[in-house]
């Protein structure tokens, strides 16, 4: 029993991004089941939280700390990984400019490796907020 309500949450949000990926490989329409996915996702996020919710005052309270250590991973993860994505559009798209700059002008190196540089930084301050929020 205690392993069934994980099994069965994962198959409610497996099972519709199963047909959705079905769908789009027969070339059908995958508007409709890729709105009920999103609607079974939704649906498992609120029975675990009114599963968290529920309990002994104790329990509560040894959940609620499971909860905040598990949503500071989350939030450090989380800037991790949008600041690493945002750094990485940044340094592609400043690294082709400063490489054509570069080919037609030697002397723009310094300028267009700074410019690549302020990108990159985009990535270390997520990581460094990501220490800030575990530590």
């Amino acid at each position: 029993m205690k392993y069934l309500y994980p099994i069965v949450m994962t198959a409610i949000i497996v099972a519709p991004l199963l047909y959705v990926y079905l769908r789009r490989k027969s070339g059908k329409s995958v508007k409709s089941p890729l709105i009920a996915q999103i609607a079974c996702f939704f649906v498992v996020g609120v029975a675990g939280l009114g599963l968290m919710l529920t309990g002994s005052a104790e329990g509560t309270q040894a959940a609620a700390a499971t909860a905040e250590s598990g949503l500071k991973y989350i939030a450090a993860a989380l800037s991790v990984g949008l600041s690493g994505i945002g750094g990485g559009i940044a340094v592609s798209s400043a690294a082709a400019a400063a490489l054509g700059a570069i080919s037609e002008n030697e002397t723009v190196f310094g300028k267009s490796l700074i410019m690549v540089a302020l990108a990159e930084g985009i990535s270390l301050w997520g990581l460094i907020i990501a220490f800030m929020i575990l530590g």
